[in-house]
C-alpha cells in the first residue's frame, strides 16, 4: 500500500484529507476524523464569531480593550473580516489547489493565527482573578476572549493538519504510514525531557525570582523599590475579596500564588509523572495523561504570558537606554525608578514563565506525539491452513481461528 508522501499528483497537490468511505460498517469515531472535520468547525466559528462582533459593533456594546478604554467599532469590524477569512481559508484547505493557491492559504493561516493569538493574551489575568474569587469584571471582555482562544486554537489545528499534508505525511499523527490516518493511536512510552531543556526551562522560571521576593515583602509589611508595605495593604490588598484575600492575610499574594500553579504544570511536561498520572492521584494512578490535558493550558498561558513578558521587557531596556522615558508615579509607587523596576520585574516574571512554559510543551509534545496504528484491511494475506496431523495443545490457535486484533 502507498505510503502518504507518495500519493501526491504530477502537479505535486497533497491529497484532500481522507473521508470514511460509506461501505465501512463502522466507521471510525469523530475524535479520529480531526483533520477533516476541524476546517468545517473552524468555519462554522468563523461566521460565529463574525457575526457576535457585529452586533456589538452595531449596538454600541463595551468590550474591555485596555485598562479603562473599550475596543472601537472599527476593531470590532476588523476581527469580524478576520474570523470571515479565516473560515474561507480553512474551507480552501479542503480543495484541491494549485501551487500559488496552497502558498497563499498557507500564508494566510501563518498571518491569521498571530492575528488572533493577541487576543488571548489576558487569558491567564482572567484565570487568576477567577481562581481568587474576584468574579467577572467583563461579561463581554470575557466572552470575546474565550471566543477568539477558541477560534485561534481552531486555526492552529488547521494549520497544522495542512502542513503535514504538503509534507505528504499522515495529517493526523504527522509521520508516514500506510492506510487512512482514522485508526487507533499507538502512544510511545513515558520519558523525561533532556537535560538541556530542563535546564532552559528552569532557567527561564528563575525570573520569577523578583517579583514573587518584592510582593512577600510588601505582604510582610516591609518596603521595596519606593513603596512601602503600609501603603500597599491599604491600598491594594483592603480591595482584594474571597481566596486573594485570605492568601493575602497569610502573606501569599495571588500572582505568586498563579506562578507557582504554572511552574506545576511546566514540571509536568518536562517529567514522567506529567505522561502517566503518579501514585498520589490515587483513582488515576498509572493511568495514561490525555495528551492535550497539558499542551492546552500550556500552549494558550504560554503564549500569552511570553508575548506579555517580552513587551515589558522591551520597554524597560528602552527606559533604561534613555529611548522612553521612565512612567511618572503612579498609586502606591512614589518614584518612576521604582515603577521601572516594577516593570521589569514583571517582565521577567511573565516572559520568564512563558518562555518556559512553551519550551516545556514543545518537548513534551515531541516526546508524547502518537502514531496511527491502521487497521488490519480484508486485503490481508490469510495463514497458510495447517497440514500436519499433531493435535492442537490448549491455547494454541489453529488455522480457521481469527486473527487476533492489533
Amino acid at each position: 500500500m502507498a505510503l502518504f508522501a507518495h500519493t501526491a499528483d504530477e502537479h505535486g497537490q497533497p491529497p484532500p484529507p481522507a473521508r470514511p468511505s460509506r461501505a465501512v460498517a463502522h466507521p471510525a469515531p469523530w475524535r479520529r476524523r480531526r483533520p477533516a472535520w476541524a476546517p468545517r468547525a473552524t468555519a462554522a466559528w468563523g461566521v460565529a464569531y463574525a457575526m457576535v462582533q457585529t452586533l456589538w459593533a452595531a449596538t454600541g456594546t463595551g468590550v474591555p480593550l485596555a485598562g479603562n478604554r473599550n475596543s472601537p467599532a472599527a476593531l470590532q469590524l476588523l476581527l469580524a473580516a478576520l474570523a470571515l477569512l479565516a473560515s474561507g481559508v480553512c474551507l480552501a484547505t479542503t480543495r484541491t489547489l494549485g501551487r500559488r493557491g496552497r502558498r497563499a492559504t498557507g500564508g494566510a493561516l501563518a498571518v491569521l493565527i498571530p492575528a488572533l493569538g493577541w487576543g488571548t493574551i489576558g487569558l491567564p489575568m482572567h484565570f487568576v482573578t477567577l481562581a481568587s474569587g474576584g468574579g467577572v469584571e467583563s461579561a463581554t471582555g470575557l466572552a470575546n476572549l474565550l471566543l477568539i482562544s477558541a477560534g485561534t486554537a481552531l486555526v492552529t489545528l488547521v494549520a497544522v493538519s495542512y502542513r503535514r499534508r504538503l509534507r505528504g505525511s499522515c495529517p493526523r499523527c504527522g509521520q508516514e504510514h500506510p492506510g487512512p490516518g482514522d485508526g487507533p493511536l499507538a502512544h510511545p512510552p513515558a520519558t523525561t525531557a533532556p537535560r538541556r531543556t530542563r535546564l532552559a526551562a528552569y532557567l527561564l522560571v528563575c525570573g520569577l525570582l523578583p517579583w514573587s521576593v518584592v510582593k512577600t515583602v510588601w505582604l510582610f509589611g516591609g518596603d521595596a523599590i519606593s513603596v512601602s508595605g503600609e501603603a500597599w495593604q491599604d491600598q491594594v490588598e483592603s480591595k482584594a475579596t474571597g481566596a486573594a484575600k485570605a492568601l493575602a492575610s497569610v502573606g501569599v499574594d495571588v500572582t505568586v500564588l498563579g506562578a507557582l500553579l504554572g511552574i506545576f504544570l511546566l514540571l509536568g511536561l518536562l517529567h514522567r509523572w506529567g505522561q502517566v498520572f503518579p501514585r498520589w492521584t490515587l483513582p488515576l494512578a498509572g493511568r495514561r495523561v490525555p495528551r492535550l490535558l497539558p499542551l492546552i493550558p500550556a500552549w494558550l498561558t504560554g503564549v500569552s504570558l511570553a508575548l506579555y513578558g517580552t513587551l515589558l521587557i522591551a520597554g524597560s531596556l528602552l527606559m533604561a537606554a534613555g529611548v522612553l522615558p521612565k512612567p511618572e508615579p503612579d498609586g502606591v509607587f512614589t518614584t518612576g525608578t521604582g515603577l521601572a523596576w516594577m516593570v521589569a520585574f514583571g517582565g521577567l516574571a511573565f516572559g520568564g514563565l512563558g518562555w518556559g512554559l512553551l519550551i516545556a510543551a514543545r518537548s513534551y509534545a515531541a516526546r508524547t506525539r502518537p502514531r496511527c496504528v491502521p487497521a488490519r484491511t480484508s486485503s490481508a494475506p490469510a495463514k497458510p491452513p495447517s497440514t500436519g496431523h499433531a493435535t492442537r495443545g490448549v491455547g494454541q490457535p489453529s488455522a480457521t481461528d481469527p486473527l487476533p486484533c492489533e
